[in-house]
């Protein structure tokens, strides 16, 4: 395995530069995201920052600084002690993405972990899966993975793991450790009481094993013989990693590009680019005007493409991408077409769909109507698919966290089955309830597996679990995976993972489709299901906290979209979900009877809000003018015009409204970032001539707020 360990300095003591700072907060205000926190980052020493304190530069500045990761750390490890989740001498296990070339963010969650009197058992940098998979093995009481996941490497951030089952945190759990870190004085004179132990090394071992254990990534009875396969780790955490295991596994050539690890993290580089698009043309890769002209894992794929060209139209040869993100737990695939010149994307419905094939006709006995969970970005011909399939589909919001909630209700519900007498009927009446709960709160679950386990009820080793695959479209995947414990036992493990969604992908085509002439093979690929109309539209640098259920941005969508529909003979309706209550979820019927829906939510990774629209694909018309009346909204009535980036998005429009602008013109990380912005929020659109507004960012122009 590749050791990628950063310069740290982590011993060295943080120096608070400014005041503690105590705030009224609302009694049910959260600071995590989606998936934890993630902000951009400054030292606390930045001029910018001066007076402020590390809540308040991350509550006003949107800024995460070194001094915040220590608090945060330390109020959660605290928080866990008071609530007898953890005691002072335990572990808790951290790592890293390579993002944080100096160590100084993870340095301090590493002194925020020691300050609370816990040993910080340091992995170092390695993908996220492996985080989790470590702290059940040495059975320590949580574990922070320090990254910002497919963001920019001038974001950084801390994913959360509770020690039961690896969940997240949901927002009861975030409530309380929201209001531990508002209430926090100063840690300057607070010594280091918790050991570091350096755990590197075997934590890889352990991650080596369970990616070439044959039982996780299916590996067994396929080859990998006559495919290339190009490996992209994003400049990340599974740098090394992935392309070692891909080896191990028998692929016939492994080729490993954007692989520098000088903290460029996702950069030219990872699924992030790739969302959105199901096929990349040769003219997208043009040097000059291409999308893709720096993506190197697509250029490599294009290289190899002409130069096997008659070997990969014969089929004696395949030519494959795998494409992660910045810590590793995404994954896409592409596969190069030889008879279009082109490159199929493979999101994370297709390859969860893929999957699902796979596990269906290897064990229909074991897996004819188990649950296959999806979230609201899934296209919605996925149930549908999945449901032909023989599974029984299960809507989630979006987030992993919501997944594996949802796999945590299943095992407590398959561990009750079978029960008698008064103890059962009084569980499974406080199962219900928690279902039903409009307060999420991971620990109740622990709570009632934990009174299972003293009644010794059920089958704790989940042989009869009714789960099959949890996907997220953006390429999270979870399936059941399983790690020898310290004594031998069998510890199942449950968490998105790249590297085994991109190896169960990988097993399940050539198992499927292995032996299927060249045009049918590649048209499967193409098609693993009938897809609908999935399209997604941003809206960048906002007001994010106008946007919540009741607000009057909130109602004003919900209105002009529902008219909007009326409008083209669509009924439609709010459908609430309760783990996600403000999100704008509108479920349409068309005219001919088939259903759509489309929902308007925050970004909880992202200064951004989006308009996802899902539907048939005779729908997309519709969907696509209902949807540019509703971001049109969004652009008018969210954006933070006190926002830099704000600001430069004007300025770049207006450059650009006078004469296309080249790429060479677009000087700095941050200009680059905010044009990137200025691309997914289709205001802009690159030309043989430079970047040219849209008829979007023409109508912009002309309408932004002053």
């Amino acid at each position: 395995m590749v050791s990628v360990l950063p310069r740290q300095r982590s011993d060295r003591p943080i120096k608070s530069m400014t005041p503690p700072n105590k705030r009224s907060i609302p009694p049910r205000f959260r600071v995590q995201g989606t998936d934890g926190i993630r902000r951009e980052v400054r030292r606390a020493n930045d001029p910018s920052l001066k007076g402020l304190s590390p809540v308040q530069a991350f509550l006003d500045r949107g800024v995460i600084t070194e001094e915040f990761m220590e608090r945060y750390a330390y109020a959660h490890v605290t928080s866990l002690i008071r609530a007898g989740r953890l005691r002072r001498g335990d572990s808790f296990v951290v790592g890293w993405d390579p993002r944080d070339v100096e160590g100084y963010f993870t340095g301090a969650v590493i002194h925020g972990i020691r300050k609370a009197g816990v040993h910080a058992v340091v992995l170092g940098t390695v993908p996220t899966p492996l985080v989790p998979m470590a702290m059940l093995y040495r059975q320590a009481g949580g574990a922070f993975m320090v990254t910002a996941s497919h963001n920019p490497k001038d974001q950084n951030g801390i994913k959360t793991f509770l020690a039961y089952r690896g969940m997240k945190l949901l927002p009861e759990n975030d409530i309380a450790l929201t209001r531990a870190l508002m209430s926090l004085g100063s840690l300057r004179s607070k010594p280091l009481k918790g050991r570091r132990i350096n755990w590197r090394q075997p934590a890889l071992d352990l991650f080596r094993r369970f990616s070439l254990d044959p039982e996780n990534s299916w590996c067994r009875d396929v080859s990998f013989k006559d495919i290339i396969l190009v490996v992209d780790p994003a400049r990340g955490s599974l740098t090394g990693i992935a392309r070692e295991v891909f080896k191990k596994t028998g692929f016939g050539k492994v080729v490993e590009v954007n692989n520098r690890l000088n903290g460029d993290v996702n950069l030219n580089s990872g699924v992030a680019d790739l969302e959105g698009y199901s096929v990349i043309s040769r003219d997208m890769i043009q040097k000059g005007s291409g999308l893709f002209s720096k993506h190197a894992a697509l250029l490599k794929l294009f290289e190899l493409g002409r130069k096997h060209k008659n070997r990969l139209r014969s089929g004696t040869l395949r030519l494959s991408g795998a494409v992660f993100d910045g810590d590793g737990d995404r994954f896409y695939r592409l596969d190069y077409h030889p008879g279009k010149d082109c490159l199929l994307v493979l999101s994370g419905d297709q390859t969860a769909y893929l999957q699902a094939a796979y596990l269906m006709k290897r064990d229909p006995k074991k897996y004819k109507g188990t649950v296959y969970i999806h979230t609201v970005e899934s296209d919605l011909n996925t149930a549908r698919a999945v449901a032909r399939l023989g599974y029984r589909p299960q809507l989630s919001p979006v987030g992993d966290k919501w997944v594996l909630r949802r796999i945590a209700l299943l095992i407590l519900e398959t561990r009750m089955k079978g029960m008698r007498g008064m103890p059962a009927a009084a569980l499974k009446k406080k199962l219900a309830s928690l279902k039903q709960s409009e307060k999420q709160d991971a620990s109740a679950l622990e709570t009632l597996e934990k009174h299972l386990d003293r009644l010794s009820a059920g089958d704790p080793e989940l042989r009869n679990l009714p789960f099959a695959v949890g996907s997220e479209e953006t390429g999270h995947n979870i399936t059941l995976g399983w790690i020898e414990g310290k004594g031998g036992e069998r510890l199942p493990v449950f968490c998105g993972n790249g590297l085994k969604s991109a190896l169960n992908t990988f097993a399940a085509s050539q198992f499927l489709l292995g032996d299927q002439p060249v045009a049918r093979y590649y048209a499967r690929l193409e098609r693993p299901f009938p897809p609908g109309c999935k399209q997604t539209l941003y809206v960048y640098t906002i007001h994010q906290k106008q946007f919540a259920n009741g607000s009057r941005v909130w109602h004003r969508i919900r209105r002009g979209i529902l008219k909007a529909a009326r409008e083209r003979g669509y009924q439609g309706r709010v459908t609430p979900f309760r783990e996600d209550r403000d999100m704008l979820y509108l479920a349409l019927t068309s005219p001919k009877g088939t259903q759509a829906g489309i929902f308007v939510r925050n970004s909880g990774t992202e200064n951004k809000i989006s308009v996802n629209l899902r539907g048939a694909k005779g729908d997309a018309a519709a969907l696509q003018a209902m949807g540019e009346q509703a971001v049109r909204i969004l652009f008018t009535a969210l954006k933070n015009q006190d926002s830099p980036h704000y600001k430069m998005e004007l300025d770049l429009l207006s450059r650009i409204a006078g004469k296309p602008l080249m790429e060479s013109q677009v000087t700095g990380p941050t200009d680059r970032r905010v044009m990137v912005a200025l691309e997914k929020q289709k205001l802009v659109q690159p030309s043989a001539n430079g970047w040219r507004l849209t008829p979007l960012g023409s109508w912009y122009i002309t309408s932004a707020p002053e």
